[in-house]
């Protein structure tokens, strides 16, 4: 019980970390949101400061008092009010994130599960078969693939799978079949977002497979793993029940923080094939200068990454008791 209290309390105090820094560092940039967003909005190099008023009240500048005014920014995000979106207006922020928000969980949850398995798996055979040439093969093309940039890959996904070949779709999440359940619709909207996860899929293992194998490398040198082989064990046995066992307990702890960098990755990723998920909606955001927006997508990116820390850290005392013995 001491374990989950102490790890409840390191999440609320992140999450409570992370909603007043999001409230801090807007207001500590140069220049007036509200005024820019007056400004570009009416066109004209005059403006009128009852409107400057208007709109700073909406982005919740509107009181001086600090203090007064992240109590008021607390109470609106406990009800749900993220502001109105100056890109998508008059539309409230929570409205054009709920569009973009499935897009982005549906891509990267399902990339990250794959990589998962294929890094752990990949890591697992590397190491019972180390100093070989497929350990060698997977260790040096991971470490070479792992230095390339996701928006280089993603232009040539898109130039050979798209452009040349023609096999898959460009850009957009669907094309023209009506939404809805259908078999067409869905296969259509596999097709749109096979790119982007293919993009995704050529680096998000290489963590896994690194952190697998060179943990199960120094899982194989322990005594009982010499102890399961002399007695008789097949290998077999011994390289998933004994040494992948206990050398994948680190990696499940890595699952959960390479969500974040998943994510920030498919910011660009995104973009690169007009994805209509939470990457295309940042661009707008930061082209248009749309603070409400921005604030909110990055509060929503914090939350899953400290969410899916927290379950992590929820489940692995069953994985891992002695995690349970370390706590007490």
């Amino acid at each position: 019980m001491a374990y989950y209290l102490r790890k409840t309390g390191y999440f609320v105090l992140t999450l409570w970390a992370a909603v007043t820094l999001n409230f801090v560092i807007p207001r500590l940039q140069p220049g007036d949101p509200a005024e820019i967003m007056v400004r570009q909005l009416s066109g004209q190099g005059e403006i009128d400061p009852a409107q400057v008023a208007a709109v700073r009240a909406m982005l919740g500048y509107g009181d001086e008092n600090v203090l007064v005014a992240y109590g008021q920014y607390l109470r609106q995000l406990a009800s749900g009010d993220l502001g109105i979106s100056f890109t998508y207006f008059p539309f409230p922020v929570v409205d054009v994130i709920g569009k973009a928000l499935p897009w982005t969980l549906v891509l990267v949850g399902l990339t990250q599960v794959v990589s998962f398995l294929l890094g752990t798996l990949l890591g697992a055979l590397a190491a019972w078969r180390r100093n070989s040439r497929f350990d060698a093969t997977i260790s040096v093309g991971s470490t070479f693939v792992g230095n390339l940039q996701s928006v280089w890959i993603g232009l040539i996904v898109l130039f050979v799978f798209a452009y040349t070949l023609g096999w898959f779709p460009a850009s957009g999440g669907y094309g023209y079949t009506d939404p809805g359940w259908t078999a067409s619709h869905v296969a259509d909207v596999v097709a749109h977002g096979f790119l982007p996860a293919l993009t995704l899929m050529v680096t998000a293992p290489i963590g896994f497979i690194l952190s697998m194998r060179n943990t199960m490398v120094q899982v194989l040198g322990e005594d009982y793993i010499r102890l399961a082989g002399a007695a008789g064990l097949r290998e077999r046995t011994v390289a998933l029940g004994y040494a992948a066992r206990n050398a994948l307990l680190p990696v499940v702890t890595g699952f959960a923080l390479s969500l974040g960098v998943l994510m920030g990755g498919s910011i660009l990723i995104e973009s690169v094939f007009d994805y209509p998920g939470m990457g295309r909606l940042m661009g707008e955001a930061t082209a248009n200068r749309d603070f409400p927006l921005m604030q909110a997508i990055l509060l929503a990116t914090i939350v899953i990454v400290l969410t899916a820390n927290f379950v992590v850290d929820l489940i692995y005392p069953l994985i891992d008791p002695r995690a349970r013995r370390a706590a007490a």
